[in-house]
């Protein structure tokens, strides 16, 4: 390892402060790089060790599990990837912006397009990664093109229909988004604002917002609900020493003071369990679990 990279990582990060749940163990390595170069820099080192990279956004729709990471934990969160440009209805984004704050940015000036994203947590990286969405829209929606880099430090920009967005999904493969251009639409701000409010308003009283939790631990299988499947499997208020299913919603696990990320993994294994037992239909995890 060359001293300059050397320099650019830390070893055993605690991760718990820095998701959602607050809790999990710790980074084996991470680096928050401060431009692409030092990027380049540390991507390089875990191609020549054969070592993993995963990347934290906003730490919302992830569960670390207790104990060590390995391999390398990448933020995005330095100035350089946090750019915001806006130029009429174009917003050039970099990965680390946070989601909810250009939503509600974007929503104030009548730049109508992301207040359907209204109170999704996390950054513009993540949420393309996944094609973070709800009821009111997805991400995917409003995107135009993304900027990639690979494992070879190679960065590309990628019209949004090769990376075919889907029900949380998106073809980015083993490359990591660093930057985006999204495409909005001028209206009259005082009717994006109300729209950005009302799909606000609707997840403040739907979801359990105040609780440490990762968002949905489930995708939604093709015409179902999965929290109407968790619901009608008798399973609110289920839990495992400090973690437990929201009473307030179905799909929702929050994790009290004093959890572990094993207590989370138990509830999600015996939720599985149990709505395939009550109904036949299989939920895989929407969360990503490390």
């Amino acid at each position: 390892m060359s001293v300059a990279c050397k320099q650019l990582l830390q070893q055993d990060v605690s991760l718990s402060d820095r998701t959602w749940f607050k809790l999990g163990g710790s980074a084996q390595n991470f680096c928050a790089p401060n431009d692409v170069e030092e990027l380049r820099a540390v991507l390089k080192w875990a191609k020549e060790s054969a070592a993993p990279i995963r990347v934290l956004g906003g730490g919302a729709n992830l569960l670390v599990r207790d104990g060590s990471v390995d391999g390398l934990v990448l933020s995005l969160s330095r100035p350089d990837f946090c750019r915001v440009e806006i130029e009429d209805t174009r917003a050039k984004v970099g990965a680390g912006v946070d989601l909810m704050q250009l939503s509600r940015d974007c929503s104030h000036h009548g730049l109508a397009g992301l207040e359907c994203l209204a109170g999704i947590p996390g950054t513009i990286g993540g949420a393309i990664a996944m094609n973070a969405g709800g009821r009111f829209g997805c991400i995917g929606d409003v995107v135009q093109r993304v900027r990639l880099i690979d494992a070879d430090g190679i960065i590309v920009d990628c019209d949004a229909r090769e990376l075919k967005f889907a029900y949380r999904h998106s073809a980015l493969g083993a490359r990591l988004v660093i930057g985006a251009e999204l495409k909005l639409r001028q209206e009259a701000a005082a009717d994006v604002k109300k729209r950005f409010q009302d799909n606000w308003r609707f997840k403040k009283e739907s979801q359990p917002l105040a609780a440490h939790s990762a968002g949905c631990v489930f995708k939604n299988p093709e015409g179902h609900s999965a929290g109407q499947l968790i619901d009608a499997a008798g399973l609110k208020g289920f839990g495992r020493g400090k973690a437990r299913v929201s009473e307030v919603h179905g799909n929702f696990i929050v994790a009290d003071e004093g959890a572990c990320a094993s207590e989370v993994l138990e509830v999600i294994e015996h939720v599985r369990g149990a709505v395939k037992a009550h109904c036949g239909i299989q939920l895989d995890t929407e969360i990503a679990i490390w």
